[in-house]
């Protein structure tokens, strides 16, 4: 009754609504005068409005302008609507006394209004029952469709139309949390359901809604606009009426409310009446975002609204009295369609007893009436008009930026094509990828800025970010909790804290937050309170899987991803006494020692009978072979080798032995320095093959990873700390220890950082994605976190984290961040024939001519030898006519000349004598 009562303060301050009802009531009465003189068949229409309100009196001058129009422009129609006001005082029960009065006593054939949806209710269902259409111009609430009556007919636009329009604005600029504000009525409540459908479909979260009772004071509003402020959502739709609106964004300018960082989205409830409203309600809503009805432009509507002007210049109009206007010239087609056979009505009892309700008659038009209404289609002063089950079907909405005195048009939705800059418009494709300035035109947003709200804060004035941490924590390089001896207070230290801060430094706005202890469960457990809202977030080495994924968000990653297997690792090489001998295979040992004694017995054939070094008695010369033959591996032998062939072998000898002895060298070095060391296990399928003991950490989801890959609950064993999983792997099943252990990619990089000589990485059995911070499903912290996180994986900071809380790796081991290869092959290769058959084969050839060129010149100084015996005891005495053997005897006898002389002069006793 308050709101009432201000509204008709408000409307008694209009000096000039007494000039326009007085206006009204002339035209009603000069129009019955012209109707009772017309011989057209009277057909009585009620209309239901409130009387006396700015907006009711607009719309019933259009109803009346549209009676004149139609039968001004239809002189040979043989009907003529004869129309009965009912003040319904904007009471829902009045309304409805009114519509029965209508029907009951009027008789009426059809009606016109009610103005609000909480009117209409009532009034369907007694159409419905009368079989009496109600067309009304103004009631939009989609709660009425429920009620599913064929008599009612809707003229405008259901609220739930624009829904789709405001899912396109908040889609366009990426907003990921909406408040909706509405009135607490059937007005109000009817475009809940529609909206959050609408905005679900883009995974846009609710995460709360504000409520205004209609009567609700400023002290109320104020209360819920303080609520508001105090928490994250700053993207507002609010579905209100025009009179309320306008003392609710005076609070909110109050308040602080429209400044930056706000974003206000309007319904047509408001949008489409901006016209009428003041400057200063206007100012109060500078900067906000709306969506109004399309009225495309014609002649007739610029014809409508130059007389509009020039009748009535003191009021202004808005699409509610087109839509009367439309309302009207339908009706009147409809009923001259119709005809006027059978207009009477059907009393279902006339016993007195009976109540009016119980006694409403049944209208025998209503049927007819309701075929040729439905069938009515023209083009209208606010566009097409025709009813598609009852109610008009929008196909454009009009977007609007309150700025100035008014709402500038910043853009249009198109049901095909979306948002547009311009009506005319029509892309061929709807392109999905664009920005929001290829859809819109420049916006100015509250507080005066073009630049885009991100739609949600950390407000100043609320509460603190409370994030939970893990006390317990066994890889502590990650998370350490310490008590403060002064404070009595727990501080965290460590990777993921640091690492957090340094995410919140490269946020672009400041986030308050309390690191809160938790200690009474495990990883599980702690990610299950941010689901129940114990904590806002959850900052530790949190594993993203797609089980906690399910009810609650995490950030991208800022760890390497994986869970690996690592097993111990021993050497491939046993170093025994005869070590030595490893290098090259027996075939090569055996080969090589053959190939020694041949070449030395080659040389020998090519040089005993013409080189005295090897002569002497047959042991000499045998002892002479084999020492020649072994000496060349460490020196050069003392014999000289004075035959060609015999120099060509020993080249090609010296050459084969310089290449072996240097493989042979550096692979004995690499056996005797380094450590050929290889995993114990290969891959996880061992594992189960075998019915190993395998080792998993504690608090960690990978039990549940290890049970769903056939692991028995004997089988498998936790560890807490890096120490604590080494002992286990170094005592060995056998003795109640592990075989293997599983962890994922971060930790395995720590543990390998201090025993990476005993173990080593070869397989990861299972995809994560790596370590992320956890927060509530929707929070809008989670994009901005993760944009904040590629920054500083993109700056040095990762780096210099990793490298203070990260032992370094040896360049020795395996650093699983960096190896792409996680189980390498690196063994020992013993050398064997194969590596030098070449040489082998071109000493065999050049043994085997210089051997056949000897023989044959052997048997061609001997032709005389005919028996092999005589050969044989030729061939062991020396040469005597070889050339070399005269060269070398002309060689020794200088040298031994020039002894003599020196040995004389040496001695000077031996000249004397």
């Amino acid at each position: 009754r308050q709101v009432l009562t201000r509204r008709k303060k408000k409307e008694m301050k209009r000096p000039n609504n007494l000039v326009l009802n007085l206006l009204f009531f002339v035209i009603v009465f000069l129009m019955q005068v012209g109707e009772a003189q017309n011989r057209a068949t009277d057909v009585n229409v009620g209309i239901v409005n409130d009387v006396g309100m700015a907006y009711s009196n607009m719309t019933l001058l259009c109803i009346n302008m549209s009676l004149s129009d139609f039968y001004s422009s239809h002189t040979e129609t043989q009907t003529r609507l004869v129309t009965t006001i009912v003040d319904s005082k904007n009471d829902v029960v009045i309304a409805a006394a009114a519509a029965l009065d209508l029907i009951t006593n009027r008789e009426v054939k059809a009606i016109l209004g009610p103005w609000t949806s909480m009117q209409a209710q009532f009034m369907i269902e007694m159409g419905q029952k009368s079989q009496v259409p109600i067309v009304t111009y103004s009631a939009t609430s989609p709660s009425l469709a429920s009620i599913r009556s064929q008599y009612f007919f809707r003229a405008t636009y259901d609220d739930s139309s624009q829904v789709h329009a405001i899912k396109e604005i908040i889609k366009l600029f990426g907003w990921r949390e909406v408040a909706p504000v509405y009135v607490d009525d059937t007005f109000g409540e009817g475009i809940m359901p529609r909206l959050t459908d609408a905005l679900q479909e883009i995974n846009v979260r609710i995460p709360y809604r504000t409520v205004i009772s209609p009567n609700a004071t400023d002290d109320e509003i104020s209360v819920e606009l303080f609520r508001m402020m105090t928490l994250p959502t700053r993207v507002f739709v609010v579905h209100i009426v025009e009179l309320l609106a306008s003392r609710f964004f005076a609070k909110a300018t109050e308040i602080g409310l429209m400044k930056q960082g706000y974003v206000w989205i309007l319904t047509n409830a408001i949008t489409d009446v901006l016209n009428i409203m003041n400057e200063t309600e206007i100012e109060t809503m500078q900067g906000v975002l709306g969506v109004k009805t399309y009225v495309p432009r014609s002649k007739e509507l610029d014809n409508f609204r130059s007389r509009w002007t020039k009748r009535f210049p003191i009021s202004d109009l808005n699409v509610y009295g087109l839509w009367a206007y439309d309302a009207t010239t339908a009706l009147a087609l409809a009923i001259e369609e119709a005809g006027t056979l059978n207009l009477t009505f059907v009393k279902t009892d006339a016993m007195r007893n009976v109540s009016e309700l119980q006694g409403l008659g049944v209208s025998q038009y209503g049927p007819k009436l309701l075929q040729t209404l439905s069938r009515v289609r023209f083009q209208g002063l606010a566009g097409d008009f025709q009813f598609i089950n009852g109610e008009l079907q929008p196909s454009v909405f009009e977007i609007v930026n309150v700025n100035g005195q008014g709402g500038r048009t910043i853009g249009f939705w198109m049901k095909e094509y979306g948002l547009l800059k311009n009506v005319d418009q029509k892309p061929a494709t709807k392109t999905t990828f664009s920005s929001w300035q290829d859809r819109l035109r420049p916006i100015i947003w509250p507080g005066d800025t073009t630049s885009v709200p991100k739609g949600w804060e950390i407000p100043t004035n609320g509460k603190r970010l409370q994030i939970g941490v893990p006390v317990k924590n066994s890889f502590q390089q990650f998370v350490k909790a310490t008590r403060d001896p002064i404070t009595n207070s727990t501080i965290f230290r460590g990777f993921c804290i640091d690492y957090f801060e340094a995410v919140i430094k490269a946020m672009p706005y400041d986030v308050s937050y309390d690191f809160i202890p938790f200690q009474d469960g495990d990883y599980d457990t702690l990610v299950y309170q941010v689901y129940l809202g114990k904590y806002d977030a959850v900052v530790a080495d949190t594993t993203i899987s797609a089980n906690r994924s399910m009810y609650v968000d995490f950030s991208l990653p800022y760890t390497p991803s994986g869970v690996g297997l690592v097993v111990p690792v021993k050497d491939s090489v046993r170093r025994s006494s005869t070590i030595f001998l490893m290098p090259l295979t027996l075939a090569l040992w055996l080969i090589s020692l053959l190939s020694f004694f041949i070449i030395g017995l080659v040389v020998w054939v090519l040089e005993h009978r013409v080189n005295p070094d090897f002569g002497g008695p047959g042991q000499y010369q045998i002892s002479t072979i084999f020492w020649f033959a072994f000496s060349i591996m460490v020196f050069a032998p003392r014999e000289r080798v004075l035959s060609f062939w015999a120099r060509l072998v020993v080249i090609i000898w010296y050459f084969l032995v310089l290449v072996l002895t240097s493989s042979y060298t550096a692979s004995l070095a690499s056996l005797l320095t380094s450590q050929q060391l290889h995993p114990t296990v290969t891959n996880i399928n061992s594992l189960l093959t075998k019915g190993e003991s395998v080792g998993y950490q504690r608090s960690s989801f990978i039990l549940g990873r290890l049970r769903d890959s056939g692991f028995s609950e004997a089988s498998l064993v936790s560890y807490g700390s890096p120490e604590n999983c080494d002992a286990l792997l170094s005592k060995g099943p056998a003795e109640g220890g592990i075989s293997a252990a599983i962890m994922e990619v971060p930790y395995v990089r720590i543990f390998l950082g201090q025993f990476c000589n005993k173990y080593k990485m070869v397989q990861t059995p299972f995809k994560v994605d790596g370590l992320g911070f956890v927060f509530p499903i929707g929070s809008p912290l989670v994009a901005d976190i993760s944009r904040a996180i590629l920054k500083v994986e993109e700056s040095n900071k990762a780096n210099e984290l990793e490298n203070a809380w990260f032992k370094p790796i040896d360049e020795s081991c395996q650093d699983p961040l960096t190896n792409p290869d996680p189980n390498p092959s690196v063994s020992f290769r013993q050398l064997g024939f194969d590596s030098f058959w070449v040489l082998f084969l071109a000493a065999a050839i050049v043994c085997a001519i210089a051997l056949g060129i000897f023989v044959c010149q052997f048997l061609r100084e001997n032709p005389d030898q005919r028996n092999l015996r005589g050969l044989w005891e030729k061939f062991l005495q020396p040469d005597q006519n070889s050339y070399i053997k005269e060269v070398t005897k002309c060689q020794c006898s200088s040298g031994q000349g020039m002894s003599e002389d020196n040995q004389e002069e040496a001695n000077p006793a031996n000249n004397g004598s």
